[in-house]
């Protein structure tokens, strides 16, 4: 049984990360306006959130410059004309993918960025390059966090010795990501326990990044709170990838901190967020997504359906079952 403590009380060290640009990018190609992105980075700052993720640094060889909004490379002259110098309490995050980023070139010196925070995004079969790029980051002078992706699908020998390599790298924080959206509390609770068991060893902290396939993004972030988890991610309306994320307006509803202000993200999810739906940007729970998530499966397909705007769930659901 969980502390009453970690669910009434509230603990400093916990961390609310903004992931609205990165994770929502994927939904609409990033092409946020400038407009939004100052609109949410001023949100952020009065709702107390600790760290704002601007997208990606995507490798420009690999991506079409033409086809993404800035949001998929996130230069540090287009941050600062967001930002400044971000002289606030509010941190600056971008995500790095692991094959998918020059790291070595477009990840300058912390001196000369107004990143305070990179996220290392990798699969366990990548694990070595994530630690490259980890040792990469902190030697630039960065916080440095680790999202183990697509865990429902690993096999726990396989996590253990992801989390021991990881454990004995620079790296800050190491997350839990349910990216298929599949995991129950219950089973949460028992991935918690196991991160945090490395945690202590090393002295690291663990984060989640929880998918709403199932509608237990929430859910499942509250159950990883009172487990000892500290990094919290979450995103405006739930905006990101097919079903999206755990709510931001939820999460600070939740959260007993008093730094912490849900108002702000309310004024701005009806003057930016609705507006986004209105123009047709299209994300949130749906049948397809918990049909992928029921099956822990990638929602690749379920993207594509909602893309091509089918609504025979009946005979979608046979399809992705046939692939089983």
């Amino acid at each position: 049984m969980k502390e009453i403590s970690k669910l009434l009380d509230y603990r400093p060290d916990i961390k609310v990360v903004d992931a609205t640009l990165r994770d929502g990018g994927l939904v609409n190609d990033f092409f946020f306006t400038d407009e939004f992105i100052k609109s949410l980075y001023n949100a952020n700052l009065r709702a107390g959130v600790d760290y704002m993720e601007f997208g990606y640094k995507g490798d420009r060889e690999m991506f079409d410059e033409t086809k993404f909004g800035a949001c998929k490379f996130c230069d540090d002259d287009f941050i600062r004309s967001i930002v400044g110098e971000n002289n606030t309490d509010l941190k600056i995050a971008v995500m790095a993918d692991v094959g998918r980023c020059n790291y070595k070139n477009d990840i300058h010196d912390r001196a000369e960025s107004p990143v305070d925070l990179i996220r290392v995004a990798t699969y366990l079969h990548q694990i070595p390059t994530a630690v490259d790029m980890i040792e990469d980051a902190k030697k630039k002078g960065y916080e440095v966090s680790c999202n183990i992706m697509a865990i429902s699908t690993a096999q726990e020998a396989d996590i253990k010795v992801a989390l021991d390599i990881l454990g004995k790298s620079p790296v800050d924080v190491i997350y839990i990501v349910d990216s298929f959206g599949s995991i129950y509390p219950e089973q949460m609770a028992r991935i918690a326990d196991l991160y945090c068991e490395y945690a202590n060893k090393y002295n690291k902290k663990i984060g989640i990044h929880a998918h709403d396939n199932q509608k237990l993004a929430f859910a499942n972030t509250i159950e990883a709170v009172g487990d000892g988890v500290d990094w919290l991610d979450a995103t405006y309306l739930s905006m990101g990838r097919g079903a999206g994320n755990c709510a931001m307006e939820l999460l600070l509803g939740f959260l007993k901190n008093p730094k912490y202000n849900v108002y702000p993200v309310f004024q701005f999810i009806e003057k930016h967020m609705n507006k986004l739906r209105e123009e047709g940007v299209v994300w949130g729970y749906d049948l397809q997504y918990l049909m992928t998530g029921l099956l822990n499966q990638h929602p690749r397909t379920a993207i594509q359906f909602t893309k091509e705007n089918r609504k025979d769930y009946a005979e979608f659901y046979k399809e992705i079952i046939a692939q089983e």
